[in-house]
Formats: C-alpha cells, structure tokens, sequence
C-alpha cells in the first residue's frame, strides 16, 4: 500500500514510565488510506534520558484501488487484514503497541500504534513501519477468492534524539567537492564522532542511496547516475540541511 495525498498528525506526551494506549484520530475516519504523521512532517523527536511517546494513525480501504497497485492487477480486490508487523530502527530502549493486542486490522479499519521509550543514545534513528496485507483475489472465475499474502514498508521515517537545544559545538555547513562533478563527490563539515545521515536524492524527492557515518566526511560514488541536478540531505542531531549538486 502506498501513502498518498496524507494528512500529519501526531501527538508528543512525557510519560513517567510506560507506554499508553493510543485511539485512532476521529480525524481521519473518513479518509479513504493513509498513514499519519507522513514522512513530511515526519516523527516529534525525543531528548535522552526524557520518556518519550508519540501515536501513528492509519487507515487501510477496504479494497484495492489504482493509487495502492498502479499496476492494476489486484484493482477491486477485497483487502482482508493488514497487520503491522514491526518497527524496525526504533532507539535501544524503544517500543511500541498498537490499539489492539496482535496489530490486527480488518480492510477499511482505522487504526494507530504508540512509540515510547527512553534512551540515552544521541543519534538519528531511520526508522521503518512494516505491514502485511491479506488481500482477497478471484484467480479463476468461479472459484472462491484466494487470500494472497504482501509484505509493505513504509521508510523514510527518523526520530531525532537529540541535546535539548544544548550548543555542543559551533556547525559549519556541509561543502560539496566538487561541485559539479562526474566520477564522485565528497561531502565535508560533518560532526566527527557524531553520527551523520547523509541521503542522495533526484529532484523529485527519490532517494538513490543513504550514507551514515561518524567520520567528518563521506563520498558518493556517482559513475552510474545520469547527469543532472541532485540532492544531499545531512541528517545530525542538530538538524537537517540539503545541497545541490550538478553531476555531469
């Protein structure tokens, strides 16, 4: 399943120690899909050693439509169940629980899962939600519908756990070198000993390849991209900027 045309919403508490139960937002119960907060708005990041949790809404439909399988090929199908399988990437010492006990949803359901947590670890956390789906489809006319089982990840998501707003050091912005370039680029101003995530990415927001690194630079090799303009977004706890490139 895809997410298209999503709404954000999210919902940041300070907890004295466990999780708590997330409702699904009544906001979103006559949406048709979607997942909310989108990786626009993304997830609230969290302090160290400060209990975090923040709720993920979602809406599966009830059938497959053009916008979930462009390919068209299970276009009208029933969807059974969809059940979210893990989140994978959390910091140590996170978790999560959905507003039911086994994550299991019926096709067209609303539902939502709480993050929380703590964790002393400073860092940016690329996290990913993973879903099976259960989708009912007639193979043969006549015969009853057969359930065909398909794994979904939904990426692009990260929880900054960051300092507080504590001024650890003075940040330069990133350099590109060189800039234009044909076989590399070389990317510096990075916080050394600091984990950095560093994403390549074309003009229309398509991520081509994610670096992390503690070093105070990184590369990218770019002997097989087709010239053009390009992206580099650097991910810190401090925050995220992007460059330009030109590859010729």
């Amino acid at each position: 399943m895809k997410k298209i045309v999503l709404t954000s919403l999210f919902t940041m508490t300070y907890l004295l120690s466990w999780s708590q139960s997330c409702t699904p937002g009544v906001n979103f119960i006559d949406s048709t899909y979607g997942i909310w907060p989108d990786t626009t708005q993304n997830l609230p990041p969290a302090l160290p050693n400060v209990a975090y949790s923040t709720d993920i809404n979602f809406k599966v439909p009830a059938t497959v439509t053009a916008e979930v399988d462009p390919s068209g090929q299970f276009v009208g199908s029933v969807i059974q169940q969809f059940t979210i399988t893990g989140v994978q990437g959390l910091p140590p010492g996170f978790d999560y629980v959905c507003n039911v006990s086994n994550c299991n949803y019926l096709g067209g359901a609303n539902g939502c899962a709480n993050l929380f947590g703590t964790t002393d670890s400073v860092a940016v956390f690329p996290v990913t939600v993973d879903i099976t789906a259960t989708v009912l489809v007639v193979l043969l006319p006549g015969l009853p519908p057969t359930p065909i089982t398909q794994p979904v990840s939904f990426d692009g998501y990260k929880i900054v756990v960051g300092s507080g707003g504590q001024i650890e050091q003075i940040i330069h912005p990133m350099s590109l070198e060189p800039n234009p370039a044909s076989t590399a680029i070389e990317v510096g101003g990075l916080l050394n000993g600091s984990l950095s995530t560093l994403t390549l990415r074309d003009l229309t927001g398509k991520i081509i390849e994610v670096v992390q690194t503690t070093a105070a630079s990184a590369s990218f090799d770019l002997s097989k991209l087709c010239n053009g303009t390009y992206l580099i977004e650097l991910s810190t706890l401090f925050g995220t900027q992007q460059q330009k490139f030109v590859k010729l």
